[in-house]
């Protein structure tokens, strides 16, 4: 077969390490180190907690795959789960632009499980992730921004590339890996709903991607079908999930251009939808130095999905809530120069940032809609309470490839990160950065941290 959901699966099936160029394999460390931070800061969350409970009652008390959340072992399944749960949960995890998609939560988390279940090496576990990346990304483009206005791209999208991920990883071939990708996008699912209500169905979203994409793999392997057409076919994803779906995306550039490239780090503990007017605000206040006091409005200039996400966003009740809001993100640019994930915890009970709230607003800018989601542009107007009127604007976020972070600053982030909420000892975080930077030399890549230990 020929269509585009068979050439995708063809690609990812027969994929191999020595077809990687060294720099693509370079920054899928990079992503991975990204990913566990993201996963260390997120595993005390509640809903986290929640579901590593669930995975408790349901799963083995051990098994071959690492639950970085309990830091026990258990079932490939459960691990996934709990571990994409987690890599989602303090809005630090990567970012694709042009698919709007988070690939690493949803690809890293069954890549590790399966390949500690397989006994894998570290080459192995790179080339899956590759591979998830590729076809994740490229899923999300052909599903468009349509998809995107209503559905959550990591969780549907995201099913497909944990099942590239995983079944790269199982060794299913061409013919199975496409059954798996049938398999998998029946189960996607994932709707930004729950955002009106700051429910945690964002968690579950990665986390059933994790698993749902895990598990078609899984049974790929063992000769269940899928259906063949499951993105381009008339009742398949895009008919049901898009309106402006372009299934040439699915095979756009295969094995000449690396999406895994164009993946951005997050700077900024929020929603991506914030960074840009974040990064324009910060420039304005630090070129005018302005306190928070000084600024009596501020308008941020921005693309349709952003409104389409933050917009539901009015009063922020939780601190998960309040990174979909561009009040909120604003605010701690004004008051503290940043939006990590300490100020975000302190946000709610700051009256500063309570009453900076009203005195921001969100307005669809054609030039930076029309660019969107190719390039993320940021731009904002701040009226100051003396009477002026100052403009801001980054064309490229920090963490964008082009304005990108470089080793030493992803080793200080997830530095960073495992420290929060005392998620890891600082010695075993220096011992986890030092395996992530061998791992392509490491024959059977094991546990990453202590069992037991936090």
């Amino acid at each position: 077969m020929t269509h585009p959901s068979a050439t995708l699966a063809r690609f990812v099936a027969e994929l191999r390490h020595d077809d990687i160029p060294a720099p693509v394999l370079r920054r899928a460390e990079d992503l991975l180190l990204d990913c566990l931070g993201s996963i260390l800061a997120g595993s005390g969350g509640r809903a986290v907690r929640t579901l590593a409970h669930y995975a408790r009652v349901m799963g083995p008390a051990d098994g071959p795959s690492e639950n970085l959340v309990a830091r026990q072992g258990t079932s490939p399944v459960f691990a996934a789960l709990c571990n994409a749960a987690a890599a989602h949960m303090v809005e630090q995890d990567d970012v694709h632009n042009g698919s709007v998609f988070h690939p690493g939560a949803v690809v890293v988390p069954p890549a590790i499980a399966v390949a500690q279940a397989r006994g894998a090496g570290g080459r192995d576990l790179l080339t899956a992730m590759v591979a998830g990346y590729e076809a994740g990304i490229r899923v999300g483009e052909c599903l468009g921004r349509s998809h995107y206005a209503v559905f959550h791209t990591t969780g549907t999208a995201g099913t497909l590339a944990a099942a590239a991920a995983a079944g790269r990883l199982l060794g299913l071939d061409a013919g199975r890996m496409l059954h798996a990708f049938g398999s998998a996008g029946t189960q996607a699912a994932g709707l930004w709903e729950f955002l009106r209500d700051g429910a945690d169905s964002k968690q579950l979203h990665t986390a059933k991607a994790a698993a749902g994409g895990l598990m078609a793999a899984w049974l790929a392997e063992h000769d269940f079908t899928g259906a063949a057409h499951i993105l381009e076919g008339p009742q398949g994803m895009a008919a049901g999930m898009s309106r402006d779906a372009d299934p040439a995306r699915l095979t756009d550039g295969l094995g000449t251009r690396w999406a895994l490239l164009e993946t951005s780090f997050k700077y900024h503990a929020s929603c991506r939808h914030t960074h840009p007017a974040a990064d324009a605000l910060l420039a304005v206040v630090e070129r005018h130095a302005l306190e928070i006091g000084d600024i009596r409005a501020v308008t941020a200039h921005v693309h349709q999905g952003a409104i389409d996400v933050l917009g539901p966003v009015t009063e922020p009740t939780t601190v998960h809530q309040s990174k979909f809001s561009m009040g909120t993100v604003l605010g701690l640019i004004a008051r503290h120069r940043k939006a990590g994930l300490q100020e975000f915890d302190a946000a709610l009970s700051d009256p500063e940032i309570h009453a900076f709230l009203p005195r921001v607003s969100m307005r669809l800018d054609p030039e930076v809609d029309a660019a969107y989601p190719r390039r993320w542009l940021g731009r904002v107007t701040v009226a100051t309470r003396d009477g002026r009127v100052l403009e801001g604007q980054v064309d490229t976020p920090k963490g964008d490839p082009d304005n990108t972070l470089g080793r030493p600053e992803i080793e200080d982030k997830v530095r960073r990160l495992g420290r929060y909420q005392d998620a890891a000892r600082a010695e075993d975080i220096d011992a986890l950065i030092d395996r992530v930077w061998r791992l392509a030399d490491t024959p059977s890549i094991g546990r990453f941290l202590p069992a037991g230990r936090r």
